[in-house]
């Protein structure tokens, strides 16, 4: 593995490269994730791809301070990184928030992009049920971090995370900027990403965190009618961190 910096879309955008021998991917975290906290998924994934995993603006070591921190700002990241980094038409994977980028981003321009895995997006907008979890959760735990905590310490927010996981959001959690994070969770109520759906004529791939609330069997059935050609994929029992709870459930459901 290697990090490395590309000025894409007006900003520093940091990436981690996890050399593979097949199509590339581009790996796109969720709302508190940092690059560095994929890493042994990515490992994994490099067994069948080129595997290049994103620092999502205001978060791990790509640019932060005073930035737009949009669902438009980060999908236009994504287009920009995907050229700049010469991927080609990569394989664009995204995590909770970083579905919901990847699906924005093949809707304003799908010709950068091979495919799509879409893993767990929240399916909240206009008019729909809240995301299920609660901000404080998030803005919280950022500040403890940024004070300086251990694994014992992130154990209260995290609670079925091994030992290693805690140290290491412990490690990397204070690089998400707090009002990257609020205005990324405020926008899971106000961004329409159904809207995006019929649009898109790309290869797609929804994976659904079994043992969680986040998409729901109508919610599959919804995306179903609005994009009839989508594969499905259920990993039963896991929550919402798929990998973290059943890696080789996510693997056989993602690759």
């Amino acid at each position: 593995m290697r990090g490395y910096n590309l000025h894409a879309n007006g900003i520093r955008q940091h990436l981690l490269h996890y050399p593979g021998v097949g199509e590339s991917l581009l790996l796109i975290p969720g709302i508190t994730s940092p690059a560095i906290t994929w890493g042994f998924v990515a490992e994994r994934l490099a067994e069948r791809y080129d595997v290049h995993v994103l620092d999502v603006r205001g978060r791990g070591l790509s640019q932060a301070g005073a930035l737009d921190y949009s669902l438009n700002a980060m999908a236009d990241d994504v287009l920009a990184v995907i050229a700049a980094a010469g991927l080609g038409s990569p394989v664009v994977m995204g995590h909770s928030m970083g579905a919901r980028i990847a699906i924005r981003a093949a809707a304003r321009n799908a010709k950068p992009i091979g495919r799509l895995v879409l893993v767990d997006p929240p399916v909240s907008g206009p008019g729909r049920r809240p995301y299920p979890a609660k901000l404080p959760w998030y803005v919280d735990s950022i500040a403890m971090a940024m004070k300086g905590c251990t694994a014992e310490d992130m154990r209260a927010f995290c609670p079925s995370w091994s030992e290693e996981q805690l140290a290491l959001r412990a490690e990397w959690l204070h690089t998400c900027q707090t009002d990257a994070i609020v205005t990324a969770f405020e926008d899971f109520g106000r961004d329409d990403i159904h809207a995006d759906l019929p649009g898109i004529t790309l290869p797609m791939r929804l994976v659904v965190a079994g043992g969680a609330s986040v998409i729901q069997e109508a919610d599959i059935a919804e995306i179903r009618g609005l994009a009839p050609d989508i594969e499905v994929r259920i990993v039963e029992g896991a929550g919402h961190m798929i990998p973290w709870d059943d890696l080789e459930g996510f693997l056989s459901a993602a690759m």
